[in-house]
């Protein structure tokens, strides 16, 4: 495919995935304009394959979210009003995944693989999150990631062993889905690296939320692009030092 094509598709499935979110309640329509923004930076910068892994987030969180959705909405513990994201929740999750999509545009796609590394455990940050904070609800005993104290479900900072496995579980699939997506291969033991950065991104996401989110000095937005950012890092220091 050249360049060019490639470009207008990328122009083609961001519009038309931005749309569609719309429509199914999954973004409102400022997040849909952020979503179509990034889905340009990304699929540009990045690759068309970069592009694709995100969507396939996007459908994992939109399941999640529908999950016994009416019993979340019952308790108040559903995004929004039907679960959909706004633009601050696109740009969360969406930031790292497009600092690296432009390093690799900087440097002329010289570090393509060990990038998409990064980028693949930027995803699995969100994914782990996002399943998590959906799913994890389901689970009523609930402790405080900090203190080990009893909370209720929903609360920043509380984890449960059913969320903690869902987590671990939505990092797994993420980093699969992104793997052969963009690399094209069924397998390679550097596939733990993202996963492993994805399940940590999650637990800090957790810390965090429950210090200095809860005291105010951050928000859930910073959170998640912090977190998100520094399991990217994580994952592309740990296969340098391994390759």
């Amino acid at each position: 495919m050249d360049v060019v094509t490639e470009i207008l598709l990328v122009f083609f499935l961001s519009a038309v995935l931005s749309i569609i979110a719309v429509r199914v309640k999954l973004l409102t329509p400022d997040g849909a304009l952020m979503a179509f923004l990034v889905g340009i930076v990304l699929g540009i910068a990045g690759s068309l394959s970069w592009l694709v892994t995100v969507v396939a987030f996007a459908i994992i969180g939109f399941l999640a979210t529908r999950i016994k959705f009416s019993e979340k909405e019952k308790e108040g513990l559903q995004e929004g009003k039907t679960g959909e994201r706004t633009g601050k929740n696109v740009l969360g999750v969406a930031i790292p995944g497009c600092i690296f999509a432009l390093i690799n545009l900087y440097s002329a796609t010289k570090y393509y693989d060990l990038l998409s590394i990064g980028f693949i455990a930027t995803v699995a940050v969100a994914a782990a999150d996002t399943v998590a904070s959906e799913l994890g609800t389901m689970d009523l005993n609930v402790w405080m990631i900090t203190t080990g104290e009893r909370v209720i479900p929903g609360t920043d900072g509380g984890v449960s062993v059913f969320g903690t496995a869902v987590s671990l579980l939505g990092s797994v699939i993420a980093v699969l889905i992104g793997w052969f997506v963009i690399f094209e291969i069924s397998f390679s033991v550097l596939m733990i690296i993202p996963i492993l950065a994805g399940f940590f991104g999650c637990l800090l996401d957790s810390l965090l939320g429950a210090t200095l989110e809860r005291e105010g000095l951050i928000t859930k937005y910073f959170n998640n692009m912090s977190t998100g950012l520094i399991g990217g890092i994580v994952a592309v220091i740990s296969v340098g030092l391994i390759a």
